[in-house]
């Protein structure tokens, strides 16, 4: 039996510059509230609903409590002029289509594992994950929301997941030996689809979020998968199979965190910022710089200004 249908919370869409304006029209009519935002023609938002249209495309992002209705009785009616919502099959075939979708978590954090997640789905498990209300992991602020979602994830049946998890060891090992990030991250991907293929072999295409050249990822495959249609594209988050993988990716990510901090007796935070700094001059006060290598990102600037801050 499928979940019951979440509200629909976020909608994206592309604006021609003079609907755009008959928006901003609309809003200012609406008594909507506006404010500058970085990148948009224009922001605003009454009550719980959030209004951006930016300036790239022009392209208009509705999100938050109120967006279905926005969206079928103001939105489509009066400036786009078609009915966008509930035709997703039709506007976007491609993301029901058999594929996988692969994405990575822990890549900008200086503590913690690279974890790479992929997963496979058909149209029937797309839906699936549209009605769970799963979207890309960045763009979710809560871990236990975020545990919420990769829990439904798993439950859903005929959904394959696979995850390449590099610890920091082994992550720093890699790396001297490759020497570039990208490098890396075209192992794991191509890692995580070789796993993925040999369990659907007929699956016929594997999309990415794009971060290097393709031809990264394509060289890193064996034979498994070779006959793949690979796809790499920035925004791939936006796909559910790739939102999926990037939930998936994190948790696995924030549960290393955790369970390394409490063995540690510390709380390692996210990111590369002040605070990242301060911890790891603690780590290396309690133990010894090796400490580094075994929960950090050796290749990070962090590395020296941690140890040279902590003699």
């Amino acid at each position: 039996m499928r979940a019951p249908a979440q509200p629909l919370t976020l909608f994206t869409a592309p604006l021609t510059a003079e609907q755009a304006e008959k928006l901003r029209t609309i809003l200012l009519r609406g008594e909507f509230d506006f404010e500058p935002k970085p990148y948009t023609l224009y922001y605003a938002k009454k009550a719980k609903l959030n209004i951006a249209v930016y300036e790239k495309g022009p392209k208009i992002v509705v999100q938050g409590k109120g967006t279905e209705e926005f969206v079928e009785f103001t939105l489509e009616p009066e400036v786009l002029g078609a009915a966008r919502l509930g035709y997703e099959e039709t506007l976007n075939p491609e993301i029901y289509e058999p594929h996988f979708g692969i994405d990575e978590s822990g890549k900008g954090d200086f503590f913690g594992p690279l974890i790479i997640a992929g997963a496979y789905v058909n149209p029937d498990i797309v839906r699936e994950l549209q009605a769970a209300g799963v979207r890309d992991s960045k763009k979710i602020s809560s871990d236990a929301r975020l545990r919420l979602l990769a829990r439904a994830i798993k439950k859903i049946r005929g959904i394959l997941i696979e995850t390449v998890v590099i610890a920091p060891p082994r992550y720093n090992e890699l790396f001297e030996k490759i020497g570039n990030l990208n490098r890396l991250l075209a192992w794991g991907h191509a890692r995580v689809i070789e796993n993925l293929a040999k369990r659907q072999p007929d699956c016929p295409r594997a999309l990415s979020d794009q971060f290097a050249h393709p031809k990264l990822i394509e060289r890193a495959l064996m034979k498994s998968g070779q006959s793949l249609r690979l796809e790499q594209r920035t925004k791939a988050e936006s796909d559910p199979a790739v939102a999926a993988a990037s939930i998936i990716a994190r948790e696995r990510f924030i549960d290393w965190m955790d369970l390394t901090g409490q063995r540690l007796g510390v709380k390692l935070p996210r990111g590369a910022s002040a605070p990242v700094k301060a911890v790891a001059r603690d780590l290396v006060a309690a133990h010894s710089p090796s400490i580094l290598r075994e929960t950090a990102k050796t290749h990070f600037k962090t590395v020296a200004e941690v140890i040279d801050l902590s003699e």
